[in-house]
């Protein structure tokens, strides 16, 4: 075994890696949501990845064809893409949202007004 014959599971680890580093080391909060992505994009590749078979074909029942490929990881996954964009532009409506609120998408900037306003209201 090679590490060439594993070559999309290194790639997919690379991602998971990356897309996480994203979330947890940036403040801004698109630099987050651009690193879910990542990260979901790296899980897509881990299904569809061990769901061909070479020289598989379609699950078509015919004598020529011995070996079949199982369509099931890639309908799973397109699904998950539809779910994965519909979640990510509810996340983009939400930063626009935080942006009119508090003027900022920096996670530092935001916990700040809140605690700089939590304090104003204490004070009352």
């Amino acid at each position: 075994m090679s590490l060439a014959s594993h070559f999309s599971y290194w790639v997919t680890i690379f991602l998971m890696v990356a897309g996480l580093f994203i979330v947890i080391a940036r403040g801004n909060l698109i630099k987050k949501l651009v690193g879910l992505a990542i990260f979901q994009t790296s899980v897509y590749l881990l299904y569809i990845a061990p769901g061909k078979l070479i020289g598989g074909t379609a699950p078509i029942l015919a004598e020529e064809f011995k070996v079949y490929s199982s369509p099931l990881p890639h309908v799973l996954i397109l699904t998950a893409i539809v779910v994965g964009v519909a979640t990510l532009a509810l996340g983009l409506a939400l930063v626009v949202r935080i942006r009119e609120t508090y003027g900022s998408i920096e996670e530092d900037e935001i916990l700040a007004a809140d605690l700089a306003d939590g304090e104003t209201e204490a004070g009352r």
